[in-house]
């Protein structure tokens, strides 16, 4: 078995260390004695998506995403919509969830059209504090139900179309907008979230969850031998305490 990961917009979408997001990956099916292999698709290069398993997008800045927009309507706009109708994995953080959606509009106004495969849209609040701290939320049952910790740091708000799926719900922290509880979205294979960090290696089982997903798409079945993720647990464990306390202590 083997997964061939494709890291988009390496050079400018990698916030906080996200490009650990996969090293965990590579790690967690080397362990397992699947093989992996990572291609780098920078701004202007050309490649066929079609070949790939499992997409990686990390976050970046406002002025980092406006940056892409040409590169994405030259044609990698319309070949990552073809590649996640097509049931392939993406993992997309912060900036990069947001470049899926339909558009991200700046606190002065500026409308900026991302690529439109999911139904989501982002707005930045010109009065409004920016959302950042460690956070938890919960994932959906779809994605295996644990808990996940991390850290977001975002002005933009991002608000779900009806029917899309958030990838998890609040436990601590704002999320997608501060409002509706919602964090993330989760849209066939597509796994987006505000969590920088990077966001894997503390929570194994959401790690897992993204490989099963890839895997039994390409190979119809994929059963995950279990690995002993003893310290893994328990640095997600003491995180989460430390996120849950401060709540109530506030």
């Amino acid at each position: 078995m083997e997964l061939k990961i494709c890291h988009l917009y390496p050079e400018v979408m990698n916030l906080y260390g996200d490009r650990g997001n996969i090293l965990c990956l590579q790690k967690r099916l080397s362990w397992r004695g699947i093989e992996s292999s990572v291609t780098e698709l920078k701004i202007g290069d050309r490649g066929n998506l079609s070949e790939y398993d499992l997409f990686f997008i990390g976050g970046g800045q406002d002025f980092e995403q406006e940056v892409l927009l040409e590169d994405l309507r030259a044609g990698k706009a319309g070949e990552i919509c073809a590649a996640i109708e097509d049931g392939r994995t993406f993992l997309c953080i912060c900036g990069g969830f947001q470049m899926l959606g339909h558009y991200y509009e700046t606190a002065d106004g500026v409308r900026c059209e991302f690529i439109g495969a999911v139904d989501l849209y982002t707005k930045a609040q010109a009065d409004a504090s920016r959302m950042i701290d460690n956070y938890a939320f919960r994932l959906g049952e779809e994605s295996g139900g644990s808990t996940v910790v991390g850290f977001e740091n975002h002005s933009g708000r991002t608000y779900l179309g009806q029917g899309i799926r958030p990838l998890g719900t609040i436990l601590k922290g704002f999320g997608n907008n501060g409002e509706d509880g919602t964090e993330g979205v989760c849209y066939k294979n597509v796994f987006g979230t505000y969590s920088h960090g990077p966001v894997l290696p503390k929570n194994p089982a959401f790690c897992d969850a993204i490989l099963k997903a890839a895997l039994e798409r390409k190979y119809g079945a994929a059963d995950l031998v279990p690995l002993d993720d003893a310290e893994e647990k328990a640095a997600h464990e003491s995180v989460l305490e430390k996120i849950l306390k401060s709540s109530k202590m506030a």
